[in-house]
């Protein structure tokens, strides 16, 4: 039996969180990364620009393709992947306006 009692906490933190949880793999910031700089990749060759298997590569497209971070298009046995812009800028600011209002006239007293 789980204790989650994530839904105590506001609709906010709980995407904080989220996102927090989809960038804590260091693969998935670099799969971003690659994506932002190349702009498109097809599925397979993504794990020719990092030190993953193609099978952890593709655990880790899943999990960003289901915050809705990247997106992709099927080629007949390809997929094509890029970033979905909206979703990232949507990300970035809940993020500037969580760190914002947490060090913003912040003091420290101990």
């Amino acid at each position: 039996m789980t204790n989650n009692k994530s839904s105590e906490f506001s609709q906010k933190q709980q995407e904080i969180a989220n996102y927090s949880r989809i960038l804590s793999h260091p693969a998935r910031i670099a799969i971003i990364q690659l994506l932002a700089e190349e702009k498109e990749i097809r599925t397979g060759n993504i794990s020719d620009y990092l030190p993953l298997s193609r099978t952890t590569v593709s655990r880790h497209i899943k999990e960003l393709r289901s915050a809705g971070l990247i997106q992709g298009t099927i080629e007949g046995l390809k997929i094509h992947y890029c970033l979905d812009i909206e979703k990232l800028q949507e990300m970035r600011s809940s993020l500037n306006a969580f760190l914002d209002n947490s060090i913003d006239d912040f003091t420290c007293s101990c």
